[in-house]
């Protein structure tokens, strides 16, 4: 049988400790007990851990071996703010399928409401991300970053390889994109998405003047959270 999966929320190198409501399900909903074994990631590690103290406030476990993991994707997924249902999907969703590092951008087509209201959302979306993770039995929780406009996204990201999905773009296919650049490439790849209602040109001519590559998912209009998922599998299974 598969042991439950938890990601601390404190550590040690020998310890660890889920506190909060992690703490609390545990207690009160599985009735955990000294002595059982579960997988804990601690510091992105897996180890195999059992339970010495149970309290609603804090279990703590002692960590025994370490075990075999899979590292998360090196892909960084930009993501323009839209509707905060569907985005929420998407988070999760992406963070099952194993991406490192979201950021939430403030795109000029971003509902107005949903802009000004984005910077309150991050932390629900993180703890979107941690829910995922477990469920996926990751061993690391993507990044979730503070919402950001798209200028100040462009100007930090050092990915080596840049791809931004396009509705304008018919010729390159992400799939012949990423297969353009060979495995160096695959070190460190971002894909931006764009909100509902596409980039505007002058986001275009930013993309551009940073180097990424347009392309398409083929002829029809995806919705973002849908061009976002279909868009980490392509490239998972390229990078794979």
């Amino acid at each position: 049988m598969t042991r439950r999966r938890w990601i601390a929320d404190t550590w040690t190198p020998t310890t660890a400790s889920l506190t909060g409501d992690q703490a609390a399900h545990l207690a009160r909903v599985l009735r955990a007990e000294p002595g059982q074994i579960f997988d804990v990631v601690a510091g992105g590690f897996l180890h195999r851990a059992e339970i010495t103290s149970v309290s609603d406030q804090e279990v703590l476990f002692t960590l025994h071996e370490e075990l075999e993991a899979d590292a998360a994707l090196p892909l960084r997924l930009l993501l323009a703010v839209f509707k905060f249902d569907h985005m929420e999907w998407a988070i999760e969703k992406a963070t099952e399928l194993g991406v490192a590092h979201i950021t939430p951008v403030l795109a000029r087509r971003s509902e107005k409401h949903l802009t000004l209201a984005a910077p309150k959302r991050a932390e629900r979306w993180r703890r979107i991300a941690l829910e995922a993770s477990k469920q996926s039995r990751r061993t690391d929780i993507p990044e979730i970053a503070a919402p950001i406009t798209l200028k100040a996204a462009l100007e930090q990201e050092q990915s080596l390889t840049r791809i931004l999905l396009s509705e304008t773009e018919q010729a390159t296919p992400l799939a012949a994109a990423l297969a353009s650049v060979g495995p160096t490439g695959y070190e460190s790849v971002a894909l931006a998405i764009g909100p509902e209602g596409g980039w505007t040109p002058e986001e275009m001519a930013f993309f551009a003047t940073h180097n990424w590559t347009s392309v398409t998912l083929g002829p029809r209009i995806l919705r973002a959270e849908t061009a976002a998922i279909a868009a980490i599998a392509i490239a998972s299974s390229c990078m794979a």
